[in-house]
């Protein structure tokens, strides 16, 4: 099996027109494509990989259903978040529970070895922990802005609210973010693609 998106060079507005037109081919194709980004959102999302998992398929299966209404109107990527982002929050508000840190801050300090050889992995469930705390209010939004690299205007569209709502809450939610991190940049223009080298 080729990596995913490697197999079809088309693009995806030319991929999404043939899977419109019934070309199983070409829906195989774009959901290879962009599986890994629906999993990376709907994991910082949700915050535990059983509610992840569930999004992400739950996504993949909204972008099959939803195809053929899509209208062009947006790119495809900012329809495919705005999806995995409602595939997300109704996962979250189906289990009616808030999202556990995957990594409580003390943890994986104690072993020196350890965090030698995996830092990298620490800091990012570290960081994946400190999102997981952050009010969904803030952190769809600052995921949206600095994982899936969405601009304002965009994120907007995805969350269906005013341009100005979103810069309020992703300053507020960095500032969060960068109080439970113990980092003094929260007016860094993105504090987390520091931690996050993804």
């Amino acid at each position: 099996m080729p990596p995913l998106g490697i197999g079809d060079h088309r693009s995806d507005t030319e991929l999404v027109a043939a899977a419109q037109q019934g070309d199983r081919g070409a829906l195989d194709a774009l959901l290879r494509r962009h599986h890994d980004r629906v999993r990376a959102v709907a994991s910082r999302m949700a915050g535990n990989p059983a509610d992840a998992a569930d999004a992400t398929q739950e996504a993949l299966i909204a972008v099959v259903r939803g195809l053929p209404r899509f209208d062009g109107r947006s790119t495809f990527t900012t329809w495919l978040y705005r999806v995995t982002t409602n595939a997300c929050l109704d996962e979250l508000r189906r289990r009616k529970r808030r999202p556990t840190p995957v990594l409580d801050a003390d943890d994986g300090r104690g072993d020196a070895a350890v965090s030698a050889r995996d830092g990298s992995v620490v800091d990012r469930m570290v960081l994946d922990g400190a999102l997981a705390r952050l009010p969904e209010e803030f952190r769809v939004p600052v995921v949206l802005r600095d994982l899936a690299d969405l601009d304002y205007a965009e994120i907007a569209d995805v969350l269906e609210i005013p341009v100005g709502t979103v810069k309020s809450r992703i300053a507020r939610g960095r500032a969060q973010l960068a109080a439970a991190l113990g980092n003094r940049s929260a007016d860094d223009e993105r504090p987390t693609r520091a931690a996050d080298p993804s």
